[in-house]
C-alpha cells in the first residue's frame, strides 16, 4: 500500500471508531417508524430519513419509484472511474404491523438494542450508511460504491427484485447487511424459497338432503395437503409446509371452494426444479373428481450458493474482521434473502455482514450495539482490500 492509501485507511477506521453514538441515534430514528412491507408510506418514510442523512453527508441519492410498494433508494459515492461498483445492500421493510413502533419503541438495555426491525435489518442499513460516509469524507474509493435500500424483502421482493438483479449484474462485489448471526458469523449459504397460493373449486350441495350432488373442495384440499407434505426430504434439504388453509361456507354445505398457502424451501436451483415438477403434478391431479385447481399467487427467493469468487471475497472479509479483533466464520441458514438474487446473476456475494443480532420476526428481536462499529470497520477494510 502507498503512504496515501495507508493514511486514508487510518482516517476511515478512526472516524468509524467514533461513530457509535451517531449510529445509535440514526438507528433509533428509523426503528421508530413503522415500515411493514405493505405500508408504502412507512417504508418510504424510512427511506426519507436515510435520504436526509445522506444529503447532510454530501452523498447524492436517487429513487426507483413504485406505485404499490416502497421506492428503492440508491446512494452513490464516486471513485475509480470505469471500475465496477461495490454494492452495499439492505431492505427497509419489516414483518411487523402498523402501531408496533409505538407499542414497542427502540430501547436499550446495557449493550443490547430492541425494537421492531432493529436487527432485521435496520442496523445493517445504518452501518452501510456510515461506511459510505466514511469513504465520502476521506476521498472516495478505488471503485464506485452504491448503497441500495430496498423496500419489500420480507415478502420476497416483488418490486425490488428487478432493481437488485440489475445492480448486481454490474457489481464487482455485493455485501448484504442482513444481521450477523448470534455466533458472530456471516452467511455463506441460504435456501431458496417459493411461496404460493392455490384455490380449489368444487360444487356446493346440501350436506344432508343432496350430499351426492356436491363436489367437496375441502376434500380435494385435504388430499393435496397430504401429497404435498410427502415431498419434504430432509436429506436433500427440501421442505414443504402448507401453513394457511380456508374453505367452505357452512357446516351443512358441501364445500364449493377451498384455498391454501404453501412455503417451499430448497438448497439449489436443481432441487427447486425437481420439487416444482412434483408440485405441479399434484396440483394438476383431481383426487376428488370434478374439482379444479389453480395457482392464484406465486413469488419467492433464489438460493444463495457460494461460488469460487464469493469464497475469495468471504476470505477477504473474514481476514479484515480478524484484524479488527473479530472471529467471523461462515454459516448456512434455511432463511432466504435478497442475496440469493445477486448470487444467481453471478455477483460475488457475502451475506450477513450487518451488526450481530437475533430472534428476528419476534417481539424479542435484539441487536448488539457493541458490534456496530467493529462490523462497520470490518466492511470498510474489506472494501479497501478488494483490489489486492
Amino acid at each position: 500500500m502507498t503512504s496515501s492509501s495507508i493514511e486514508k485507511q487510518t482516517d476511515i477506521l478512526n472516524w468509524l471508531e467514533e461513530q457509535r453514538p451517531a449510529m445509535t441515534e440514526l438507528l433509533e430514528k428509523v426503528v421508530n417508524i413503522d415500515s411493514g412491507s405493505y405500508n408504502k408510506k412507512g417504508v418510504d418514510a424510512v427511506g426519507r430519513a436515510f435520504e436526509e442523512w445522506f444529503e447532510a453527508e454530501g452523498i447524492p441519492t436517487d429513487r426507483v419509484p413504485h406505485g404499490e410498494f416502497g421506492d428503492c433508494i440508491r446512494a452513490h459515492v464516486t471513485g475509480g472511474e470505469g471500475n465496477q461498483p461495490v454494492l452495499l445492500m439492505g431492505h427497509r421493510d419489516t414483518v411487523f404491523p402498523d402501531g408496533e413502533a409505538e407499542r414497542r419503541p427502540f430501547s436499550i438495555v446495557g449493550d443490547i438494542a430492541y425494537g421492531p426491525g432493529v436487527a432485521d435489518m435496520k442496523a445493517g442499513l445504518v452501518m452501510n450508511a456510515f461506511v459510505l460516509a466514511a469513504f465520502k469524507r476521506f476521498g472516495g474509493c478505488p471503485y464506485p460504491l452504491i448503497g441500495l435500500y430496498t423496500s419489500d424483502e420480507e415478502i420476497a421482493s416483488p418490486s425490488s427484485r428487478p432493481v437488485i438483479e440489475n445492480e448486481a449484474r454490474n457489481a464487482r462485489v455485493v455485501f448484504n447487511a442482513e444481521p450477523g448471526r448470534e455466533s458472530g458469523n456471516a452467511v455463506i449459504g441460504r435456501k431458496g424459497a417459493s411461496f404460493f397460493k392455490f384455490r380449489i373449486t368444487g360444487k356446493s350441495a346440501h350436506s344432508g338432503g343432496q350430499h351426492e350432488k356436491g363436489i367437496s373442495a375441502i376434500g380435494e384440499l385435504a388430499a393435496k395437503i397430504t401429497e404435498l407434505h410427502k415431498l419434504t426430504d430432509y436429506e436433500v434439504g427440501t421442505t414443504l409446509n402448507v401453513g394457511l388453509v380456508s374453505g367452505g361456507n357452512a357446516v351443512n354445505m358441501v364445500a364449493p371452494l377451498a384455498e391454501a398457502q404453501v412455503d417451499v424451501r430448497f438448497k439449489t436451483m436443481e432441487a427447486r426444479d425437481t420439487v416444482w415438477k412434483q408440485i405441479s403434478k399434484i396440483l394438476e391431479t383431481a383426487y376428488v373428481s370434478g374439482t379444479v385447481t389453480e395457482i392464484t399467487e406465486s413469488r419467492g427467493f433464489l438460493p444463495l450458493t457460494q461460488s469460487h469468487e464469493s469464497k475469495q471475497i468471504f476470505d477477504v472479509y473474514t481476514a479484515a474482521g480478524a484484524d479488527m479483533g473479530l472471529t467471523i466464520g461462515g454459516e448456512f441458514t434455511g432463511g432466504s434473502a435478497d442475496s440469493g438474487f445477486t448470487a444467481q446473476v453471478g455477483a460475488p456475494t457475502v451475506c450477513g455482514t450487518g451488526p450481530v443480532g437475533g430472534r428476528a420476526h419476534t417481539p424479542e428481536e435484539f441487536m448488539r450495539l457493541d458490534t456496530m462499529v467493529p462490523r462497520a470497520k470490518t466492511l470498510a477494510l474489506a472494501i479497501m482490500r478488494l483490489g489486492s
